[in-house]
């Protein structure tokens, strides 16, 4: 049998969390409208701008000094991760079932204790992983430095303009001494992500047609296009407008049953079985269920969920899917989170 690989995104298709929007929340005063303004920057950035340099998800970067102002350690952001990980239902059997029947690997944007907090909790080998390192407690903070970081972060929320933005961190935190924290964070988002992907695919010898990818925001797009430009399985999971943009299947779920059956479809029998079934789902879902060869296990599963909407993406549904996925991703996640790129 041709070797496959299936590779996700975490926050969005395995868990609920956005950990660092949660950790600035329970940390950063005001810290939730603080994070989104960030967030929404860093599309700006990313999507509209295209900053040389920038990659979606660097928001991570961004913040980390805000977060050591506010008196974050690596400690007590593990032991926060640890008491956190909210997980999409049935995701915990979702990734041990695929990670039996293929190579399986996460790849995400959030910060590594996060990760290894979610490994811990679904029983997922951390040495499987691509994730963001921060290290908090490698860098000192002088007083007066805390002091200016929170005088940035209130002129953040009053005046979250673009230029003044980009005058706080192109310009005022890389003259502070902490300014080096931001360098020294290697965010996994946009082209980190697909470097991971590649790199997965070549210590792997699998080609990029053999892979399915699994994401649901902009951090996923780069590593969305590889698999569909390459006739692999690219799946937004209660994707964003810029997962849509690049994804072949969206699927909208409260679940993650159906992730396994698509994958265990195109390990077992390739692409162009797996993009049959999604049509025939998409016109009758009870008779692709019972026509299609799926595992028994799942389907039996299926049967006592709801049913999850699961399409291929074209030009004459793309805007009303990005509708109904956005609006299922708030319900899912809670209006922030879910309103975040």
């Amino acid at each position: 049998m041709t070797k496959r690989v299936f590779i996700t995104d975490c926050e969005g298709p395995i868990s609920v969390n956005d950990n660092a929007f949660e950790l600035a929340g329970e940390f950063i005063e005001d810290g939730e409208k603080f994070f989104s303004i960030i967030s929404k920057y860093d599309d700006i950035l990313a999507d509209e701008i295209k900053k040389p340099g920038y990659n979606a998800g660097d928001t991570l970067k961004l913040i980390a000094p805000f977060l050591k102002a506010y008196g974050l350690t690596n400690n007590k952001i593990i032991k926060y991760s640890k008491n956190n990980v909210l997980l999409i239902p049935h995701a915990q059997e979702t990734m041990q079932f695929i990670s039996r029947i293929m190579p399986s690997y996460i790849v995400s944007t959030s910060y590594q204790q996060y990760i290894k907090a979610l490994c811990d909790f679904i029983g997922f080998p951390m040495e499987n992983t691509y994730s963001t390192l921060l290290d908090l407690d490698a860098f000192s903070l002088k007083s007066s430095e805390r002091l200016e970081l929170k005088n940035l972060r209130n002129q953040i929320i009053t005046n979250p303009e673009t230029r003044n933005l980009d005058e706080i961190f192109w310009k005022k935190i890389p003259g502070m001494e902490i300014g080096k924290l931001i360098s020294s964070v290697k965010t996994v988002g946009g082209e980190g992500k697909k470097r991971a992907v590649e790199e997965i695919l070549s210590n792997n010898k699998i080609n990029p047609s053999q892979l399915m990818y699994v994401g649901d925001s902009i951090t996923d797009v780069q590593p969305l296009k590889l698999a569909r430009e390459n006739k692999g399985i690219a799946v937004s999971f209660n994707g964003n407008e810029f997962a849509l943009r690049e994804a072949e299947i969206a699927v909208i779920s409260s679940n993650t049953i159906i992730t396994s059956i698509l994958a265990d479809l195109f390990n077992r029998f390739g692409r162009a079985y797996l993009i049959e079934f999604v049509k025939a789902y998409h016109v009758n879902a009870s008779r692709a269920l019972e026509n299609f060869r799926l595992n028994l296990q799942l389907l039996k599963k299926m049967e006592n969920v709801e049913k999850p909407l699961v399409s291929i993406i074209n030009d004459d549904n793309r805007d009303e899917l990005i509708e109904k996925s956005i609006k299922f991703r708030k319900k899912v996640r809670g209006e922030a989170i879910g309103g975040l790129g």
